[in-house]
């Protein structure tokens, strides 16, 4: 990651930040079909909201699509990579989506974690016709607004890709951060010289270009 090479890197970034918008489009969707197909019916049945539902329609729509603003500066600075004004922009949104995402991963997880502890009991919180606490996998008759046939497995199904991904995000998110770091001349790839190389590069080829064009003006 600290060895500059001007050929290699813009396609390296390129292929970052394609990787973080089509993962943060996958994770956005899996998010609304989780949201339309399951979580909507259980948003706010006793005008509480619950876990579940912060988690998913919070957290991982948020991350989705600064995962994809994210991505889309990646692919704009592999382009041209001396630009301060991407470098700066990559380096703030590289870190928070870094964070938001790895937030994201550890909240699905936790949410996963106590959702198959209960059995998928907050699954549940919007039946009633029943004094009884009861779960997605109880066989205790409850009405509800929604078929209850497969919330439990769908749920988890939607959930455990979107932590994995999530967790995906987090790691292409830090690369990317360190290669901001890196253009910049900060640690930890300060000591490798980059931003002089760029900068070494851009002098070459300005000088390379006033070379080609005197003869054209001699001759004039």
């Amino acid at each position: 990651m600290c060895t500059f090479d001007k050929d290699k890197w813009p396609r390296r970034v390129m292929r970052k930040g394609l990787a973080l918008i089509l993962i943060g489009h996958i994770n956005f969707i899996l998010g609304a079909i989780v949201h339309g197909s399951v979580l909507r019916h259980i948003s706010k049945p006793t005008k509480q909201v619950t876990t579940e539902y912060t988690v998913t329609n919070i957290i991982s729509v948020t991350s989705g699509l600064l995962n994809i603003a994210t991505g889309i500066i990646a692919i704009l600075m592999s382009r041209n990579l001396r630009l301060i004004k991407l470098q700066v922009g990559l380096i703030i949104a590289s870190f928070l989506n870094a964070l938001l995402s790895a937030a994201c991963c550890v909240g699905l997880l936790l949410t996963i974690g106590v959702t198959i502890a209960h059995g998928g009991q907050g699954l549940m919180l919007g039946c009633s016709d029943t004094l009884v606490p009861i779960n997605a996998r109880s066989s205790v008759g409850a009405r509800c607004p929604f078929d209850t046939t497969r919330i439990y497995d769908t749920t988890l199904a939607l959930w455990i890709p979107s932590a994995v991904l999530a967790g995906f995000e987090s790691g292409l998110s830090v690369w990317c951060f360190i290669i901001g770091l890196a253009l910049r001349g900060l640690p930890p790839c300060g000591n490798s010289y980059i931003k002089e190389q760029l900068d070494a590069d851009a002098g070459y080829s300005t000088h390379s270009h006033r070379l080609i064009r005197q003869p054209s003006i001699s001759n004039i």
